[in-house]
């Protein structure tokens, strides 16, 4: 009895640890998905991973009708100060492009900027798992997902993740 009970408690433990794996790729549907740039283009997200290939890149993901992204800016711009060699870029779930723009100027964003066509509920929402914003994920300079989410700019583990990528 105590060798199925053993059995049993480290297959459950081997369950849980796979489950709370990262992804470290984009699924397809993230890749496909269709965004805006800031002069009002159509870019998919491939496109964009592939303009930023080489470097770090810090995606933030966020909307300017959210009061814990906004709430969350000067940590983002003190992440900025300690990595600035990182690029940041901004995946607004905003609702509509002049809402966007507006937000972006109205709280000085500084990064690289694309609008989501479909809202958090749409295809590349879906395809990150997001339940939350902010969120925060890191791409290596291979493009792979070295940090799958975070919901804080000051988490140890971005700040850990990123001094490993330096």
């Amino acid at each position: 009895m105590k060798k199925i009970i053993a059995l049993f408690s480290l297959a459950l433990f081997i369950t849980s640890c796979s489950s709370n794996a990262q992804d470290t790729e984009f699924k397809k549907e993230a890749l496909e998905n269709v965004m805006t740039t800031t002069d009002n283009e159509s870019i998919t997200f491939q496109e964009i991973i592939n303009k930023y290939k080489g470097q770090t890149v810090v995606i933030d993901v966020w909307a300017s009708w959210c009061s814990d992204c906004i709430k969350g800016m000067p940590k983002v711009k003190t992440l900025q100060e300690q990595f600035p060699e990182a690029t940041y870029l901004f995946i607004s779930m905003d609702k509509n492009y002049d809402a966007w723009i507006k937000g972006i100027a109205k709280y000085e964003v500084k990064g690289e900027h694309y609008l989501t066509s479909d809202g958090m509920k749409g295809v590349f929402g879906k395809s990150i798992k997001l339940d939350w914003i902010p969120r925060y994920m890191v791409i290596d300079k291979e493009g792979k997902i070295a940090l799958f989410k975070v919901i804080e700019a000051d988490d140890n583990k971005l700040i850990e993740t990123l001094k490993s990528l330096q």
